[in-house]
């Protein structure tokens, strides 16, 4: 059972359910419109009313009426007095209207009498409202429009009074809450945060024994990995409000309103007695004081020293716990991440084959999935997909099932939704002359052959000529799961890339512009092998890192790490590095040479081929050839090289794309 928090003086309670709701938007009871629009009806029937108060008889004129009064057809007659108006009515229940004056009324009573027709007189008293509405109703109109006038410009002095409140956004214990089984995987990210949850639960028993909760989680990941979603569990588990707010929320245009709003944003959390407090996408705010030319932003940085002194203020005790999220922890101030503030980091890393199986197997069950899908196929297929880019992909799957007319989402549709994702769109409407089709056809062909006989380099899944996205033709790898990248899985990878444009060249004996992007990757890879990784012997076992990580921030004032002479040193090692693997990716497509132009003939034909498939192909164009050569056959063992942290070489090695 949770307990529960104590109950909070009647003036608390009301501050915050104020702070629950939105200023000017009730929740409860009637808008404000309402009484307004009630008073208008009322006001409306009671003109009409009086305006349209006259009888429905037909017209009759006074002379008409005698006769018929002589003639025994009138049975009675009423004569109102204030308006001199006249009804009568028939022996057969008609009434009949007319009009007279007093005098003659008088004058004819005695031929009513004489006829036997009952008469009387009605002296209404006069409606002084419906008399006097026709000219007060002017004034009441301009009254009412300079009262809301003088309404309108409170409401907009009153919005200026509140710019300095939260925005944040109350999610309470009565609203249906997320919890650690909405969450698929991240059994670990689960089991490092209980810690939070259990204190939330019951604070007193790590008060009994002297222990201090972290007075802040910040949960550092790529983005679309699910920071947000894990705080929210927490705070459903914990069965406490969570007040969810944006780095960006806290800045205006007005100086010292983040600061404000921060201070109001922890009151308000005090008044609840246990709360999380979650700010996602803290580096907003939380930026190094003092970075870039002008020497940082005033306003974010007193923002920051607001949310630090706040951070300082309540005790570990109290039940209020911190939660951030972010996906650049380099660039977060250190003051907010010592030991007291966000002393504790959960990373929350790209899920695992098993945890995207689980997060398939979320996202599809309102799907209507065919008994073909394999989601254990598909969760393998998907390395470095996050928890986003997974659901997008089943419903891009969902989309191409309904283009297709289908009733169920079947394995072809998933297998064009990862292409539309990492290849791009079909261009359906471009068309390529023969000459280029077959340049296309060599250029993809040096790729798969690479790809499909060089022992270190990643699995081959498919090759295609057909353009998408930006390229003319795509190969496909998938790259196994690893979290250390050795050197002769790198230089594999760089011979990958080079395919394509040594194909150019040994079967045209030119090159052509396609091979750009393919050249942007292999520079880039090869410049890291050596300024990061160590991987040069002339370098040696020296790393620099990444530069420009600050945008104009403090790296701008910086100077380089090593002298021109050691630049000049990478250069030539990056060249020469470049040189060696362009020789072995010429050797391989020589000794290949029938396996490529089978390969090629093939996909002019077909346009699309997998993976197994090319490796049949190549091998038969092989052994016809005589040269009765085998792809990958040799031992990978080797000693273990770690990239520098956040390096992931495998992402551009899945594709190999023919510049469009």
């Amino acid at each position: 059972m949770v307990p529960q928090a104590p109950k909070p003086p009647p003036r608390d309670a009301r501050d915050a359910r104020r702070f629950e709701r939105r200023p000017g938007r009730p929740e409860q009871g009637w808008p404000r419109w309402g009484a307004w629009a009630a008073l208008g009806l009322v006001l409306s029937f009671l003109l009409v009313s009086g305006l349209f108060s006259a009888t429905e008889a037909d017209p009759l004129g006074y002379s008409e009426l005698r006769e018929r009064v002589r003639d025994g057809e009138i049975a009675s007659v009423t004569f109102n007095t204030a308006t001199y108006e006249m009804v009568a009515e028939t022996t057969g229940g008609e009434q009949l209207y007319s009009s007279a004056t007093p005098e003659l009324f008088a004058a004819d009573t005695g031929l009513f009498e004489e006829h036997d027709v009952e008469y009387r007189t009605d002296s209404p008293t006069p409606n002084i409202f419906a008399t006097f509405l026709p000219f007060l109703l002017p004034v009441i109109i301009l009254i009412a429009f300079f009262a809301w006038m003088q309404r309108r410009a409170q409401g907009q002095m009153g919005g200026i009074m509140q710019i300095g409140r939260s925005k944040a956004k109350t999610y309470t214990t009565e609203k249906p809450g997320t919890t650690f089984d909405d969450v698929a995987g991240y059994e670990g990210v689960k089991q490092e945060i209980t810690e939070v949850v259990d204190f939330l639960k019951a604070p007193q028993r790590f008060a009994s024994i002297g222990a201090r909760i972290p007075k802040g989680v910040l949960l550092v990941g790529p983005p679309g990995t699910g920071k947000t979603l894990i705080a929210r569990a927490v705070a459903g588990e914990a069965g406490v409000p969570f007040l969810s707010v944006t780095g960006s929320d806290f800045m205006e245009m007005f100086v010292g309103v983040g600061a404000s709003r921060v201070r109001d944003l922890f009151q308000s959390a005090r008044k609840m007695g246990r709360a999380i407090i979650f700010v996602d996408e803290i580096d907003s705010i939380g930026r190094k004081r003092g970075a870039g030319l002008g020497g940082g932003h005033d306003e974010r940085e007193q923002t920051l020293n607001q949310m630090l002194s706040e951070m300082d203020g309540f005790e570990a005790t109290e039940g209020i716990v911190m939660m951030a999220a972010t996906n650049r922890p380099d660039i977060l101030d250190p003051a907010l991440l010592r030991p007291g503030r966000f002393d504790r980091q959960v990373v929350v890393p790209l899920p695992e084959c098993d945890e995207r199986l689980a997060i398939l197997e979320v996202h599809t069950k309102d799907k209507k999935i065919a008994s073909d899908v394999d989601l254990v196929t598909v969760a393998k297929g998907t390395p470095g997909m996050s928890g986003a880019d997974l659901s997008n992909l089943v419903n891009e799957a969902a989309l191409f099932a309904v283009r297709r007319d289908a009733a169920e989402v079947e394995m072809v549709d998933f297998e064009a939704a990862r292409d539309r994702m990492l290849m791009g769109q079909r261009r359906e409407s471009m068309a390529l002359s023969d000459v280029e089709k077959e340049i296309v056809a060599y250029h993809e062909g040096g790729h798969a052959v690479c790809a499909s006989v060089l022992p270190h380099a990643d699995p081959l899944h498919k090759v295609t000529i057909l353009p998408s996205g930006m390229a003319l033709g795509v190969t496909q790898q998938l790259p196994e799961e690893r979290h250390l990248y050795r050197q002769d899985y790198i230089e594999d990878s760089l011979v990958v890339r080079l395919g394509g444009r040594i194909a150019e060249e040994l079967v045209f004996g030119v090159i052509s512009t396609g091979a750009n992007n393919d050249l942007m990757g292999a520079t880039e890879l090869s410049r890291k092998m050596v300024r990061e990784w160590g991987m040069s012997e002339r370098v040696g076992p020296m790393a620099w890192g990444g530069q420009g990580q600050v945008f104009l921030g403090e790296d701008l004032m910086h100077s380089r790490e090593y002298s021109d002479e050691t630049a000049r040193v990478i250069d030539e090692e990056v060249e020469r590095i470049l040189r060696m693997q362009e020789d072995r990716c010429r050797d391989t497509l020589r000794h290949y040479r029938p396996g490529l132009d089978a390969l090629a003939a093939a996909l002019l034909e077909r346009e699309t081929i997998d993976g197994a498939e090319v490796k049949r192909i190549v091998d038969a164009a092989q052994a016809q050839a005589g040269n009765g050569a085998a792809a990958g056959t040799d031992d990978t063992s080797a000693a273990p090289v770690e990239p520098s942290r956040g390096a992931e070489p495998t992402a551009p090695a899945s594709l190999r794309s023919t510049g469009a």
